[in-house]
């Protein structure tokens, strides 16, 4: 249902799914003034018509790197038939209702449908408001460019259509969105709408604002997890140049300064006496120990049959995104103000409100686009812990984590144990099961996203039974409570189970004397799954002679209304030096809104499985994360990029599926396949250099 909002311009309203609807009484087809609590955009996805002949639209996601922006701007453009350029995505702030998480791969599935039919509503009332101007048919007129076009070259643009438009009611042509059969935007490889903003400068996050008076703020973190304040001395800190406040807060002490060069060179010089935190006798091999043990037992194997069986560990792994955490806060006695990029910013609020003692309706939370996210900013660490400062010291503070803060004391993926069996007999497999245990919160900490929203971003643990044919399917887990920060990582659950059954998977079709790809055609249950590995395996040349210590490996994937397969070559001449030479990609996503955006999706995807399954991962030394930067924290880099990358994306007319974590089982199953087969082993421990 697509609303009017009372306003001087064209201004619609449509509801993206949550219980909304109309208050008693209403005449249909209009919302209210009073429904829609800030005027224009609570609870809804809002579009307008501006008389400078922008198409405004504030969006209620989060902008992480991932082109949402983009994809809403080509939905909007295709239906109104309006100018790129001429649309306009602004970040919405942070709401009382409604939905503005972004997350599990949703934002594109739950904003087609809206952002489609708002646009195609504004479009009818665009050409009836010429129409009745021109004294012609509506249907006579057409548009094109941000205009309304009449058989007689008359035009006029849409902002200066907006305030009549605004008044019409019942529009004189259709308001339902195009076919796809008629699309020009939606399905065209299209350069991001802030692309140029971007490597300019122009686009500006959190550590760009500048808020009246806000004065940069670092924390000096104790050296393990969950380390405790017990004694400070800051004297020889506050008599240093442009320092304006020491605070204590949960995570440290803060120092706030006229700089950021100010803040650090007072924080080196606090003196101050840590308590060790609560995992201070852990290291990783208790760590892992303990989740060998939790695994739930497998149960005994079908009569007869015989098994391939693995067990598998991944390291705890960091989200690392480029732009460190940044908050600017502003809190008054009886109102606080902040900007920062959130993916959960309805949940911050309410957070914020309780940590400075302020009600939800007093504290306003500016939504800014991030630096890349990967889920660390389903979190708001940063934001709790820069409103604490500023309602301490008084004034307003612009926080910044360091690197090393995140990676040390940020959230992280959690380590994870599994063990798996496929029993097989007559060549093919009767059974198969899959128990692991992961590393569990044991407690809540400070700017935790709401269990709900987390259970949202997770989803249930993937499992075979939708993907291969492979008999009787079965799972449990287990977990091990520790007082770790851990947060959903890009593909949560999926980039290790999945990656762990994909290697079983190749080395059931080894022991059954079958070929990777032609084992997994067989057993896969769903068409458009195998279209995609057939894809990746042709476009891949999949059996191509490759030279000694050179290998290839598959992999695919289904997961949010979408499935992708992945094929890899890796070169392991140099064997601690493996590299990735070459990444095909597939994808069957429905309508794929923006291919290019989606390519560069995928290429996002396969750089995670080279990093995760490679090099990359966190070590927990005496309660403390050993690494500190990407000088040790080995994400991948230029050089370990594939020499060569390929993303095919499947035709289709379906509605779009998930795509942002989709790649991730997929090309980190690859990766470590092409290893397997490379070397002749059966790697377990991941990433391979621990």
């Amino acid at each position: 249902m697509v609303y009017s909002v009372a306003a001087s311009t064209l201004t619609l309203a449509a509801s993206m799914g949550c219980d909304t609807s109309p208050a008693e009484g209403a005449e249909p087809g209009r919302l209210p003034s009073d429904v829609l609590v800030t005027g224009t955009d609570e609870e809804m996805l809002v579009l307008e018509v501006t008389e400078a002949n922008k198409v405004v639209v504030r969006l209620p996601r989060a902008e992480v790197g991932q082109g949402v922006t983009t994809a809403v701007a080509m939905m909007i453009a295709e239906e109104l038939d309006a100018r790129l350029v001429d649309v306009d995505i602004p970040l919405a702030d942070a709401r009382a209702k409604g939905n503005q998480f972004t997350g599990g791969s949703s934002s594109v599935r739950s904003l087609y449908g809206p952002a489609r039919e708002l646009a195609a509503t504004a479009r009818a009332r665009l050409v009836t408001a010429a129409a009745r101007r021109w004294h012609l048919p509506a249907r006579s007129l057409r548009t094109r460019d941000t205009k309304v076009i009449a058989p007689d070259g008359r035009s006029a643009t849409f902002g200066s259509l907006t305030a009549s438009a605004a008044r019409i009611q019942r529009p004189d042509v259709p308001t339902k969105p195009k076919p796809a059969s008629k699309h020009r935007v939606i399905g065209r490889p299209t350069t991001r709408i802030d692309a140029r903003d971007i490597v300019t400068g122009k686009a500006k996050y959190a550590g760009d604002l500048t808020v009246a008076g806000a004065k940069p703020t670092v924390v000096a973190r104790p050296p393990t997890l969950g380390g405790k304040v017990l004694w400070f001395d800051e004297r020889a800190a506050r008599t240093m140049p442009g320092v304006h406040a020491v605070v204590e807060v949960a995570g440290g002490v803060a120092v706030v300064a006229d700089s950021f060069h100010h803040a650090f060179k007072a924080r080196d010089a606090l003196r101050i006496r840590w308590s060790p935190g609560p995992l201070v006798s852990l290291s990783d091999a208790a760590i892992r120990s303990r989740l060998r043990a939790a695994v739930p037992r497998l149960g005994d194997p079908p009569g007869g049959s015989t098994q391939t069986e693995g067990e598998f560990e991944f390291a705890f792994v960091g989200h690392a995104p480029m732009e460190v955490l940044t908050a600017i806060a502003d809190v008054r006695a009886h109102r606080a103000e902040i900007w920062f990029s959130s993916q959960t910013p309805m949940d911050a609020r309410e957070s914020i409100a309780s940590a400075v003692g302020l009600p939800t309706s007093k504290v306003k939370v500016h939504v800014v686009r991030g630096g890349g996210s990967f889920g660390r900013r389903l979190n708001h660490d940063a934001a709790i812990e820069a409103a604490l400062v500023s309602k301490a010291a008084g004034l307003p503070v612009k926080l910044m984590w360091s690197r090393a803060d995140d990676i040390r004391h940020g959230r992280m993926r959690p380590a994870s144990h599994h063990r798996i069996r496929a029993s097989h007999a007559r060549g093919r497999v009767v059974a198969f099961t899959h128990a692991m245990a992961s590393v569990s919160e044991a407690y809540e900490a400070v700017g935790a996203v709401s269990r709900a929203a987390f259970a949202a971003a997770s989803g249930p643990l993937p499992s075979d039974n939708g993907l291969y044919n492979f008999g009787r399917v079965t799972g449990d887990s287990g977990s091990v409570e520790l007082a770790m920060p851990l947060g959903a990582w890009r593909s949560v659950d999926s980039g290790t189970v999945r990656t762990a059954e994909e290697i079983i998977v190749d080395e059931v079709a080894r022991s059954l004397g079958k070929d990777p790809v032609a084992f997994r055609r067989t057993t896969l249950r769903n068409k458009a799954v195998k279209a995609v590995l057939d894809k990746v395996a042709t476009a891949g040349d999949w059996g191509r002679a490759l030279p000694e210590g050179h290998g290839q490996g598959v992999a695919v994937h289904e997961e949010y209304g979408s499935c992708v397969a992945c094929l890899v070559e890796i070169d392991v001449t140099d064997a601690k030096a493996p590299r990735v030479t070459k990444v095909v990609m597939a994808a069957d996503v429905g309508t794929a809104v923006n291919p290019r955006g989606l390519e560069a999706q995928l290429m996002g995807t396969a750089i995670d499985g080279i990093s995760t399954v490679l090099q990359a991962g966190l070590h927990i030394d005496r309660g403390a994360v050993r690494e500190s930067s990407y000088a040790d924290f080995h994400y991948a880099r230029q050089r370990h990029a594939p020499l060569r990358f390929e993303a095919h994306i499947m035709p289709s007319r379906r509605e779009p599926g998930g795509a942002g974590e989709l790649g991730v089982p997929a090309a980190a199953g690859a990766v470590a396949n092409a290893y397997a087969r490379a070397t002749g082993s059966k790697p377990r421990r991941f990433p391979l250099n621990f």
